[in-house]
């Protein structure tokens, strides 16, 4: 069986969030289970594409509205990710260091919707000039970036010997559906008037919409995310309810290659489960040092955007609370988003010296430092459709606190349930997330639970190889109905 993943994200190439992870695991351990899987997404001009080789083994042209425009189609040729990576080169577009913005100023690309439909047209094009015995059995397809995928196989006459391919969608986020004007719908190559109502959601195109009613399933990145779709999905409710009966919730997992306090070069102190005290505590001084903070006290962390679904909006005036107590906690927050809360924390900063640090920044080496290092994670999430933090953080023995919403409801037990070992809280206010860092600084209190607890996250199985496997399964009931 052949899969092949297309989307604008991938770990270690380009990563702005969750997306990266997933694609860049995935395809690995579905090799693993015995498939052939690749992943196809753009070339930017970043450092990681500059660092490595690539052939090109295709070019051509193709028609973006009345326009035609050259790309090529190259392979990264060491393969150093575990699967083929092939990028689709279109210099015109993507030879620009950022995915989706300027990173400097964090300025949107205004020509999002002509970078990515060329991205995909050429995608197709490419896979179509393929013989019958080599073309993918399945496309799977990674939120609305590749959208109008599912919509051209079906539609546009340009990929008639395409159709019976099934398509995946998996919604990684469903804040973000991909809407522009409602004349940008002739960039597609030809497909019959009648059919441009596919594109199209509250009078303009959606690219995500156009991709949910076509594809052949729709997939999530948990259960509970796959529920809450069809009561908050920014204005696609009715959408996902009306395509249920071709939708799963598929949990993430984590790549435990990379996310290894055994053999993790980006940690100070590689540990394992059976030294995980003395490497926590190596970890933990090194990270306190960096920050100017006292290793005694408990240190709970946030990774993550500084952006509203994520909650991070809460965490000045939460930390704040206990910062102007008398009781003694380290925080650390490391991240990028928000201009306003960028500012808050640098005035947090210079005002809790000892106490609480942030790095305003994306940097990945130093999360994993973070991971190693902290007591506790706090996922205050609004939104949150699978999450991969607290996956990572229990890996390297540190405790989740989040709130029960997505994938964070799926994957953290609250210690005060049957073999609970995390904590939870469920409203989004100021009050419940105070209470669980109470609750946190409790358990630290506590060293002998502390320990258990450590432990026991530790022996839990995050991996993808189950996740692997279930879209395995998806695969072969979709090229079974062919």
């Amino acid at each position: 069986m052949k899969i092949v993943h297309l989307s604008a994200e991938c770990y270690p190439v380009a990563k702005v969030g969750g997306l990266a992870d997933v694609v860049g695991a995935l395809p690995k351990y579905q090799i693993d289970e015995g498939v052939s899987a690749s992943v196809i997404m753009p070339k930017y001009a970043n450092d990681w594409i500059e660092d490595h080789q690539f052939k090109t083994i295709y070019e051509d042209h193709a028609p973006l509205g009345d326009w035609q425009y050259n790309y090529s189609i190259q392979r990264e040729e060491d393969d150093t990710l575990g699967f083929p990576l092939y990028m689709v080169d279109i210099p015109t577009r993507f030879n620009r260091p950022g995915i989706y913005a300027e990173p400097q100023s964090g300025t949107p690309y205004q020509d999002e919707i002509e970078r990515f439909t060329a991205f995909q047209v050429a995608a197709l094009d490419w896979l179509s000039s393929f013989s019958d015995s080599k073309k993918p059995d399945v496309i799977h397809c990674h939120d609305h970036h590749v959208g109008l995928i599912p919509f051209m196989l079906t539609k546009c006459d340009r990929y008639r010997g395409m159709r019976d391919i099934p398509t995946v969608l998996t919604v990684h986020n469903g804040e973000y559906h991909g809407v522009h004007p409602h004349e940008k719908k002739y960039l597609l190559p030809r497909y019959d008037h009648k059919d441009i109502g596919l594109l199209d959601w509250d009078g303009k195109l959606n690219c995500l919409a156009a991709g949910l009613k076509t594809c052949w399933e729709i997939t999530t990145v948990s259960p509970s995310y796959m529920d809450e779709l069809s009561r908050e999905s920014h204005g696609l409710e009715s959408l996902f309810k009306a395509e249920q009966e071709k939708s799963r919730g598929i949990i993430n997992g984590i790549d435990t290659d990379v996310w290894d306090p055994k053999t993790d070069p980006m940690i100070d102190y590689p540990y394992t489960r059976t030294k995980m005290a003395e490497g926590k505590r190596k970890n933990k001084k090194k990270l306190c040092d960096r920050f100017g903070l006292d290793p005694q006290y408990p240190t709970i962390s946030y990774i993550g955007r500084l952006a509203y679904e994520k909650g991070a909006d809460l965490l000045p005036d939460l930390f704040r609370r206990f910062l102007e107590s008398t009781q003694s906690v380290n925080f650390i927050v490391l991240g990028t988003g928000d201009r306003n809360l960028h500012h808050q924390f640098e005035a947090m900063s210079s005002r809790f010296v000892g106490y609480f640090d942030a790095a305003l920044d994306y940097n990945e080496p130093l999360a994993h430092k973070i991971y190693a290092g902290s007591d506790f994670m706090m996922m205050p999430s609004r939104v949150e459709p699978c999450g991969l933090n607290q996956m990572y953080s229990m890996r390297y023995g540190t405790v989740p606190i989040v709130r029960t919403v997505g994938g964070l409801r799926d994957t953290v037990v609250d210690l005060g349930a049957e073999d609970g070992y995390g904590i939870t809280f469920f409203d989004f206010s100021l009050q419940a997330a105070a209470d669980a860092i109470q609750r946190a600084i409790d358990l630290y209190e506590d060293g002998k639970e502390m320990t258990k607890i450590r432990k026991k996250v530790m022996n839990l199985d995050f991996s993808w190889n189950a996740s692997a496997k279930e879209y395995i399964k998806l695969y072969t009931e979709l090229t079974a109905k062919k």
